[in-house]
């Protein structure tokens, strides 16, 4: 399933979700712009390294000082490695971001955002603490917000695109199926990344495993009033929960 669009309206302009499409655009611009060496470089220094969070010989090989790792938990949120990278997790953010920064407020949304992306690259580097391979992509983050999204409006519709054979088959589903699939299949691809860690590569699973739960979980804490589960309050899929009760 392809998503196209969602079909929950938002009261305001979501500033910081064009603000943050428009940051990882340029940097993937910039990114273009350098020799294979110096993009190399580039996700080498900018990328998140877990071995040089967590392995502090290692880090003294290289030379890194302690301080470029937790610039790199930022840094690498805003780096993509490629076209497909970058347009999948900028109209994943574009969907589901909106609503999300409604419900938020645009500045508790940026702060939630960034943090929830650290806390998604961390169970990456957890699960695989001596990794080497640079980490990019803004995915764990995007994650958080679907994983938001998810308790937030769990009956919002969703537009799909579900090829079938040569035909495109358009069918709208409530957010939970749709979001509950995409999870089940990041755990079973996480899973399998493990048993067979020679056949899955390039993809950081369990970040965005981490990533989901972590924005599922504590939305909650950046909501600008007290925010529990609730339905889509603008349609007939729900009514709205008073939310100061």
């Amino acid at each position: 399933m392809i998503p196209l669009q969602d079909l929950n309206p938002r009261r305001n302009p979501p500033l910081v979700t064009w603000g943050l499409i428009v940051v990882n655009v340029l940097v993937f611009l910039y990114e273009l712009s350098l020799s294979p060496s110096m993009r190399e470089l580039f996700f080498k220094t900018y990328g998140f390294i877990p071995a040089l969070f967590f392995d502090d010989y290692f880090a003294l090989l290289t030379g890194k000082r302690p301080w470029e790792s937790y610039i790199s938990l930022f840094t690498h949120l805003f780096i993509h490695g490629g076209w497909l990278h970058l347009i999948g997790n900028m109209w994943t953010l574009w969907i589901f971001g909106d609503n999300v920064e409604d419900r938020l407020g645009s500045f508790r949304f940026l702060i939630f955002y960034l943090v929830m992306g650290i806390a998604a690259t961390m169970v990456h580097s957890i699960i695989y603490p001596n990794s080497v391979m640079p980490l990019v992509g803004a995915s764990g983050a995007i994650s958080a917000v679907m994983g938001a999204y998810f308790m937030m409006y769990p009956f919002a519709r969703i537009l799909v695109l579900i090829p079938v054979l040569f035909f495109p088959l358009f069918v709208e589903v409530p957010a939970f199926i749709f979001l509950g699939l995409w999870f089940l299949l990041q755990f079973y691809s996480g899973l399998f990344s493990l048993a067979m860690p020679g056949e899955v590569g390039g993809v950081a699973w369990f970040a965005h495993l981490g990533g989901f739960i972590a924005g599922a979980l504590f939305y909650r804490f950046f909501c600008k009033k007290p925010c529990r589960y609730y339905q889509d309050e603008y349609t007939i899929f729900g009514s709205f929960f008073d939310l100061d009760k």
